[in-house]
Formats: C-alpha cells, sequence, structure tokens
C-alpha cells in the first residue's frame, strides 16, 4: 500500500484509517458469538441507566453558576433562625437643629473653629445613621431643645427599666407557691394540706373539725306551755357531744396560761378557681365552751315574740395576719385557761356548725399531744 499523508501517522509509523477499520471489523466479529451476547446486553442496559444521571449532571454543568443560593444551616431546637432574630433598631441621642430637623448621634463635641476663631466653633458627632463623623456649624444647633431631648430620653429610659423589673418581677413571682415552705418555728414548716393547724412550741397539730348541733331547750318550751300569755321567748342551743375535745394543749414550761399559734391555709371556691387573684378571707373566732352534762355548749340562740334573735357565746379576741397567699395567721390577744375551746366560721346567717375543738389542760411542763 502506497504510503500517503493521508493514512501514515508520522510518529507511530501505523496507517490511522487502516487500524480504525480493522478494530470495527474485530469488534463487530467479538460481539456475534453466542457465549458473549449476555455481556453485552449487561453492557447497554448499565449504559441506559446511567444516561439520565448523565443529562442531569450535563443541564447543571450547563447553566449559569446562581451565586445567590441559600443554604440552610443546622440549628439546635433552642436557637433562633436567622429571620427570626429580630435586628436591632440604631440607639443614640438626638443633636436638635434650629431649624426644627435633628441627628441621631452617638456622641457629639463642640470644637472651635480655627478658621473663624470669633464664631460660636463647630459641633464634631457621630452620626448612626451615616456610621461616619461629620461636622456642622454650631449655630445651628438648638442647644436648649437638645437638652430638653436628652432629659426625656433618660426619663423614658429609666420608666421603660421600672417596668421592666416589675414585669421580671411579677412573672418570677407567679411561678413560684411562696405559701408552700412557710416556716413557723426554727426548723418547722406549715404542711402543705388545706386546713387548720397549732403551733406551740416546735410542733405542729393538725385540728380536726366537730359537728355540732342546733337543739332547742326543753326547759324553755316547759315554761312556754305553763304561761299564759306568749312572751317567755325560744332558745336553742349550739352545743358538741362529749365533755372533752380529742385535742389536749398545756401551757408552755413555767407558764400558768397557754398561747397558742393558729395557722389556716383555706381553699379557693369553685367560682373563683379560674381567677386567682380572688381569695375569701376567713371569718374565724375563738369561742370558749361552757361543759354541761356530756355537751359543751357553744352558742345561746333567743327567739323572742317579736322575731327578733338574740345570741350569747364567749368569744375571745383573736387578731389575724396575712401570711402568704392562701395562709393566715391567728394568735390570742390573753392566754387561755384550761377549759374547752373552739375555733368556728362565723357565717352571714350564724355560726357554722362544723367547727374545730381543742381543749387545755393545766400546766404539766410537757409539749401538747392527742389523747
Amino acid at each position: 500500500m502506497k504510503r500517503t499523508s493521508e493514512n501514515w501517522h508520522p510518529k507511530t509509523g501505523a496507517m490511522t484509517r487502516q487500524r480504525k477499520f480493522a478494530t470495527r471489523i474485530h469488534s463487530r466479529l467479538w460481539c456475534r458469538k453466542p457465549a458473549r451476547m449476555p455481556i453485552v446486553f449487561v453492557f447497554m442496559l448499565a449504559c441506559v441507566l446511567a444516561f439520565p444521571q448523565v443529562s442531569q449532571a450535563d443541564e447543571w454543568n450547563e447553566g449559569p453558576l446562581n451565586c445567590s443560593m441559600s443554604i440552610d444551616l443546622p440549628h439546635s431546637p433552642g436557637q433562633n433562625k436567622p429571620e427570626d432574630v429580630p435586628t436591632a433598631l440604631p440607639k443614640g441621642k438626638r443633636l436638635v437643629l434650629k431649624d426644627g430637623t435633628f441627628h441621631l448621634v452617638r456622641s457629639y463635641e463642640r470644637l472651635p473653629d480655627p478658621n473663624h476663631p470669633a464664631s460660636s466653633g463647630r459641633v464634631r458627632f457621630y452620626s448612626v445613621e451615616r456610621s461616619a463623623w461629620e461636622e456642622i456649624p454650631a449655630d445651628l444647633v438648638d442647644w436648649e431643645a437638645t437638652r430638653k431631648a436628652e432629659l426625656e430620653e433618660a426619663e423614658r429610659r429609666r420608666l421603660s427599666m421600672e417596668k421592666l423589673k416589675a414585669f421580671t418581677a411579677a412573672q418570677q413571682s407567679s411561678n413560684i407557691d411562696v405559701d408552700s415552705s412557710i416556716e413557723v418555728a426554727p426548723g418547722v414548716f406549715l404542711p402543705d394540706a388545706e386546713g387548720l393547724y397549732v403551733v406551740q412550741g416546735r410542733v405542729v397539730i393538725p385540728l380536726a373539725q366537730a359537728a355540732a348541733d342546733l337543739k332547742i331547750d326543753k326547759g324553755r318550751v316547759l315554761a312556754q306551755v305553763l304561761s299564759p300569755i306568749p312572751i317567755v321567748p325560744t332558745r336553742h342551743k349550739i352545743q358538741i357531744a362529749g365533755k372533752r375535745a380529742t385535742l389536749r394543749l398545756v401551757p408552755a414550761q413555767g407558764e400558768k396560761l397557754a398561747y397558742p399559734e393558729f395557722y389556716i391555709r383555706v381553699s379557693l371556691p369553685e367560682e373563683s378557681r379560674e381567677s386567682a387573684s380572688t381569695e375569701a378571707e376567713p371569718n374565724l373566732e375563738l369561742v370558749g365552751a361552757q361543759v354541761k352534762g356530756d355537751y359543751r355548749i357553744l352558742e345561746l340562740l333567743s327567739t323572742y315574740v317579736t322575731g327578733e334573735t338574740e345570741k350569747k357565746r364567749n368569744s375571745i379576741t383573736v387578731e389575724r395576719w396575712k401570711v402568704a397567699r392562701r395562709v393566715y395567721r391567728l394568735t390570742v390577744q390573753q392566754g387561755l385557761e384550761a377549759g374547752e375551746y373552739v375555733l368556728a366560721e362565723i357565717l352571714p346567717e350564724g355560726m357554722n356548725l362544723y367547727v374545730w375543738d381543742f381543749g387545755v389542760d393545766p400546766a404539766q411542763g410537757s409539749f401538747p399531744q392527742k389523747r
């Protein structure tokens, strides 16, 4: 074969056209053999499956590079996203001008003007809006209005700080149940449960309620029957069965009289539970009971023919303080002698028949105890 410039490769010394033709014929003969058909089929299937990915990659490479792409950075649940973070407003003070406008500046200083010594000088300030130092003639500034604006801004900040402190204190106090840990004596705390408690020394004892009865005086009924004229009033008695209360108190060592302290933890009424600010203060009264037979008489109610009612009971003065939310403290002004007593709730319609009873024993030099 004649060597020409078209088919002769100058470096390899091979004929390019003839080599390509021989390679094509050899490939066809290799693929036509039956044993090699599965290999060809697998190769063609792999090319078909890889074609979509190659196409997507080509489209990605052919498109222009978008430099404004947004990248979602990972963030923890407790952190705010960049769009949730509020942008702080520029803070500064006003440099008021005589024409009514002002510059919002971070700081300013008054400087003499070397070019005009007789003038009022110049004002050099750092502009918050433009973030740069600037100068203007001092004659343009309304100094009185500037000082007034500074005083108003200082007062506004003071009021804002006071409101913020009050709001923070209210939020903190609303989440703390201050009445759940009340120290009634050194190292002695009031129980969390609702009810009435008596404190004597270092002992806190809950008082149980006793049910009183309203009984009519049979002696008065007999007197009314024997009297021809209805002038004998009807009398009822509020009394408790039993001569002695279960709970017994004794005076402190070296004392002849007892000076107990009472604490009551009240509950909110059902209609007021939604509004925690509504709280009904208990109206408790200490009453000395009169032991007669197997009963302790608390009150005598006399009803006259005119419809008037007279109440007689041995009331003992007590002082009441609000210790915490829903907690009240009751103390006696005078010492209690040996006898039977009750703490009764006085309602508008009269004494509540469910009372807290206790007794005081003579001094024995021991702490109060139940018997």
